[in-house]
Order: structure tokens, then C-alpha cells, then sequence
């Protein structure tokens, strides 16, 4: 089926809206007048700019305050209209949007409604132009589609139809079923758009907090497919007002938004994808930096060995039962030092799990790679996190004697060395438990869907944090038995002093015991103020000598119907610090109450040291 979105969806001029919907596989787009008005463009000029690019243009909107008025006011929209209708015919279109009035001066008198909009739809004729209606969630007199539907019914006219807006009619909790009972044929157009649940202003809610299908609550497939049994058979179009994505660079926008197009229509059957495969593991994180000392003492206190080393690049293995932690201290080092770049995840078909990838608008990442080494394939997620599909590796138990080769170690595994060197006594962790990737503050949105099509992850709701300067949004992504979990944040405005530092979660198995060792061997925990301990105690009844405990490693703690959570944390090393995290029963968060405390502590001991 044919895509397109809409202009104000996008930032920047009109010719970098046409070009970044162009190269991002759109068929079409709605040109919004605003950004018409302010092209230095002539309407020739935009056609023919269109055409270049492949770009057909779907629909102009939007024409507002039509209908349903007095007489004399009428007579100059019809003015008005007749000169958009020239316009129209020198851009190439042929369907116009008309909104439902909000104007103080509309009737309250559908038959009035239907009358002018059939003499609009007269005028609209004489230039071959159709007059698709559209009732407007916060519509002065007509807010429902079934509301516009009768009126369009009423003016029996062939060049009046009705629009359909996925937003005006989810926000409304209109029920949806009702468009198979409208002609396919008099539904003109289709705009859609999903948006978070929110409590607020339905007009607000619209202008600011839309974003593209499956990143917010709204069922968007489903009104699609009734949609579809109405027989509608023209484009998919976007139409998403967000204050990020119009601040936001236009070409990555426009990929995420055509990605959501895609797997939309993936999940209504009308086309097919590789399907999804879902990762079984986390193979591995990958530190790169220019300093490996610190990273390599650091992972030593944590009971890390340094077990392998590429065969060919300058990146070292550090394993502790199943977690694998690569240091990369080659060329491609972060400007600003210490940092995640990399996570290999297990997959039962890589090579599936790339065509899905790919499909989806990754980007696919070359290789450099000797001949020898494994063939891994790998994309970019949207925050530049290079992601590897990786055949599962061979379980290993932790061990204190020396590390022997294993030649039958699969896949990447088999690129690396195994060193002699005698592993110290580990503290306890056994895997990674989560990786937590702070996002640029456009790319929020982006990075759940992305993580929940490409990858196949289930998406938790997503959870606000107070940050002592400002708030930080929060959302998982995990695979159903919690094997891989990856929690997305973001800050709620650009900054150059970022503070919401990547990191690295571990599960150990006995938490306080991990932490001891860990400040036995010279390791430093961050320290959690006295108050929060007070707090705890008010609202947990702990066992005797716990909340000291507790105090004095820095363990936070948490509680639900599920289960126990416990967690500490090491000092930022760079961009990247370590947490140590024991789970008991079947606690499936984050400690997500404890994070306003965490960040302060953070902010601390940043000032403290001076880094």
C-alpha cells in the first residue's frame, strides 16, 4: 500500500521535509500550508521538486472554518477556497483536508453543514479537485467521524468524502468498528497517528504529544483494519504534531516514521516482513576506551578475568560466569572517553535476525574484519549503539584454574586467544542482568520502537524520574523471560553536561557478599545519604542488622508483590559505570523509586571529584 506523511511531521524547510520523506522510502506527502507559505518555492517549483524525488502529493490541508455559517461569511470562504482550488491545480493535487469548524461563529445545524460543503464541493469540482472532511476531536459542533460521516452523507456530492484521523477518533474513545459501515470509496483519505495516554486537553494532547504507530497506547491497527474492510484503498499517511520531532533532525524522523509504516502494515496483513527473532542473551557488552587501566582495575575488583584477547584488534575479553565484558582500546575511541558502544546479543538466526534488521530500516554495519574472523552481522540503533547478532556461545561455569583454548567455541567466541593468566576468585555475578543506554533527547520514541519491531522485545510502560536538575523519562525493553533487558532513558531537554551516564548491570547472587569483595579489592561504591535510610526503615520492616548493612555498602533496596531488589553502584569510569543487582522471587523492575536517589548521589560525587 502506498505511504505517505504529512510535512508538519518533519522539521526544517520544505525541501529538506520533500528530500528526507524521499530518501526514506515514502511514496507521497501532504503538504501543510504553513510550510508552503514559507518556501521561497513557487508551487511549480515544489511539483517539480516532488516529481524529482518520486513524491507524489497526496493532500493540501487544511482548509478551516467552512461550514455551517452565515451566509455572508460563507461567500468569503468560498473566495477564499477558490483560490487554494487555483493553487492546488498549479501543485498537482487533487484532494483537499477541511477540518470541522472551531470558528465562535459556526451553526449548530448539520443540514446548513451539508449544504455549504456540497457548494464547496461544486466550486472544488470545477477544478478537479475532491473536498475530503474531517471532523476534528475538538470540533465546535462536529467532533466524531460518524457525526462528519452523516453530513457528507447528507450533501450526497461526488467530490465530498470524509478524512479519517486515527488521532481525533482514538482520543475521543470513539469506537472505531463503526467506519466499515462508510463507503470505501467516500473515504478520501487516511491520516494516522499515535499518542501516549495521557489526562489532558484533547486539543494540547493533539498539538504536542503525537507521535508514529506502535510508539504510543492507541490501537491504531485496529482502526486500520476496519479501515480496510470499508475498502479503503489509498494511502497511508502520517500526520504526527511533536515538539521533539519538529526539533529533531528531519531524515532520521523520517526513517522511524516509515519504519512504523512498515511494520503496521506487517501486523494488518498487508505485507510480509522477515520475521521477528527474538534474541536469547546477551552475548556481550563492549567498552571502548583510550585508558584501559582504570576499566581493566575496575573489572578486576568486580572479580573479572581478563580470559581472551582478539586475534587481530586490541580488544580484550573479561568474563565472569556468563557476563562478557570486551575493552576495545583501538581507534574508534568516544571523544569523551570511557563508553558502551557495543552489545552482542544471542540469537538462535543471526542471519534472520539481520534480514528482519535491514527490512526495518537499519543500518547495516561494514565490517573490518580479517579473513579469518567470524562473520557477525551488526546494525546501528538509533542512539549509534552498534548491535551484533550473535550465534549463542558455549556455556562455561566459572573456574579458579588456568584458561585453556577452546577450538570449539562458536561464532565470535572463536575470534579470541584464550590467555594463561591465573583468573582471580570472582564475587559471586554470574550474568548481565540488564544494560541500561541513555538516549539522545530526540531519539526516545525512536529507540522503543525500534528495540520492540527490530529486535522483537516487549516494551514496559514507560516510568518518569526526578532528576535533581530536571526529569528523566524511562522505559524497558525485554524478552519475556527477562534474558535480555535493556532500559532506555532519556533526559527531558538537550544538555551538554549529560550526567545520565550508560551502564552496566550484573546480577550476583549474593549482593552484599559481591559488594564487600568488590570494596576489599580497592573497588569504590557510590554512597546513598543518610536520609534515604531513614526512609527505608519507615516504609520496610528489615531484618535486624540489614539497614546497616545497607548503609554501609551503599545498597538500595526495593520491594513488590513480586519479589526482592537490591542494588548498588560503582563510580563512572568515563561515560560508564557498573551496577550490582540480586533479584529474588520474581521482581521484574528496576528499582526505579530509588533512581531520583541514585542521580543525586551521582551529581555528588561528580562535583566532588571534579569530573
Amino acid at each position: 500500500m502506498r505511504t505517505s506523511i504529512a510535512t508538519v511531521s518533519l522539521s526544517g524547510s520544505l525541501t529538506e521535509k520533500l528530500a528526507a520523506a524521499s530518501r526514506a522510502g515514502f511514496d507521497g506527502v501532504e503538504i501543510f500550508e504553513n510550510d508552503l507559505l514559507a518556501s521561497p518555492l513557487g508551487p511549480e517549483e515544489i511539483r517539480a521538486r516532488c516529481e524529482d524525488l518520486g513524491l507524489s502529493i497526496d493532500l493540501y490541508q487544511p482548509m478551516r472554518d467552512i461550514e455551517a455559517v452565515p451566509e455572508a461569511e460563507f461567500v468569503h470562504n468560498l473566495r477564499r477556497a477558490r483560490r487554494k482550488f487555483e493553487l492546488m491545480r498549479r501543485l498537482g493535487t487533487d484532494t483537499v483536508l477541511v477540518c470541522s469548524s472551531v470558528s465562535p461563529l459556526a451553526e449548530d445545524d448539520d443540514a446548513l453543514a451539508a449544504d455549504q460543503l456540497g457548494q464547496l464541493a461544486d466550486l472544488a469540482q470545477e477544478f478537479g479537485v475532491r473536498v475530503a472532511y474531517e471532523a476534528l476531536a475538538w470540533g465546535r459542533h462536529v467532533s466524531t467521524y460518524d457525526h462528519a460521516w452523516r453530513i457528507v452523507e447528507a450533501a450526497g456530492h461526488p467530490a465530498l468524502g470524509t478524512c479519517l484521523d486515527s488521532f481525533h477518533i482514538l482520543s475521543r474513545g470513539s469506537d472505531p468498528k463503526g467506519i466499515e459501515d462508510i463507503p470505501g470509496e467516500k473515504i478520501f483519505f487516511l491520516q494516522l497517528a499515535d499518542a501516549p495516554l495521557l489526562a489532558m486537553d484533547v486539543l494540547q494532547w493533539s498539538r504536542h504529544y503525537r507521535c508514529f504507530p506502535g510508539q504510543g497506547g492507541f490501537d491504531v491497527a485496529g482502526l486500520v483494519r476496519h479501515v480496510l474492510s470499508a475498502g479503503y484503498d489509498g494511502p497511508l499517511s502520517l500526520e504526527v504534531f511533536n515538539d521533539v520531532f519538529r526539533q529533531a533532525e528531519a531524515g532520521p524522523t523520517a526513517v522511524d516514521a516509515h519504519r512504523s509504516l512498515l511494520v503496521l502494515q506487517e501486523t494488518v496483513g498487508l505485507s510480509r516482513l522477515p520475521a521477528p527473532v527474538v534474541p536469547t542473551g546477551i552475548a556481550f557488552a563492549e567498552l571502548v576506551t583510550p585508558d584501559a587501566e582504570p576499566v581493566s582495575a575496575l573489572l578486576g575488583a568486580l572479580g573479572f578475568a581478563r580470559t581472551a584477547r582478539h586475534r587481530s584488534k586490541p580488544v580484550d575479553l573479561w568474563q565472569q560466569g556468563e557476563a562478557r565484558i570486551l575493552v576495545n582500546t583501538g581507534p574508534a575511541v568516544r571523544r569523551d572517553g570511557t563508553a558502551l558502544a557495543a552489545i552482542g546479543l544471542e540469537s538462535p538466526d543471526p542471519q534472520g535476525a539481520a534480514r528482519r534488521a535491514e527490512a526495518l530500516l537499519a543500518p547495516v554495519l561494514p565490517r573490518r574484519r580479517a579473513p579469518e574472523d567470524a562473520p557477525l552481522e551488526a546494525v546501528a540503533a538509533p542512539d549509534g549503539t552498534e548491535l551484533f547478532f550473535c550465534a549463542p556461545t558455549a556455556p562455561t561455569a566459572p573456574t579458579a584454574t588456568t584458561v585453556t583454548t577452546a577450538p570449539e567455541l562458536p561464532g565470535w567466541r572463536a575470534d579470541f586467544t584464550d590467555t594463561t593468566a591465573q583468573p582471580p576468585p570472582g564475587t559471586g555475578v554470574h550474568r548481565i542482568d540488564h544494560l541500561a543506554l541513555t538516549q539522545p533527547w530526540h531519539h526516545f520514541d525512536e529507540a522503543t520502537l525500534f528495540h520492540r519491531t527490530v529486535l522483537g522485545l516487549d516494551a514496559q510502560e514507560s516510568v518518569d524520574v526526578a532528576d535533581p536538575y530536571g526529569l528523566l523519562r524511562s522505559r524497558a525493553v525485554t524478552t519475556p523471560d527477562g534474558s535480555v533487558r535493556i532500559a532506555l532513558s532519556v533526559g527531558a531537554a538537550p544538555t551538554e553536561d549529560d550526567t545520565h551516564a550508560q551502564h552496566i548491570a550484573l546480577a550476583a547472587r549474593d549482593l552484599v557478599a559481591a559488594a564487600r569483595t568488590f570494596q576489599e579489592r580497592g573497588g569504590r561504591l557510590l554512597r546513598m545519604p543518610a536520609n534515604y535510610y531513614d526512609d527505608l526503615a519507615a516504609r520496610f520492616d528489615l531484618t535486624e542488622g540489614e539497614l546497616e548493612t545497607y548503609q554501609s555498602l551503599g545498597i538500595l533496596y526495593d520491594r513488590d508483590a513480586g519479589g526482592e531488589f537490591r542494588h548498588c553502584y560503582t563510580r563512572t569510569v568515563g561515560r560508564v559505570f557498573f551496577e550490582l543487582v540480586q533479584r529474588d522471587g520474581d521482581y521484574r523492575g528496576y528499582g526505579a523509586q530509588n533512581a531520583p536517589v541514585r542521580l543525586a548521589a551521582q551529581r555528588a560525587a561528580k562535583l566532588l571529584t571534579g569530573g
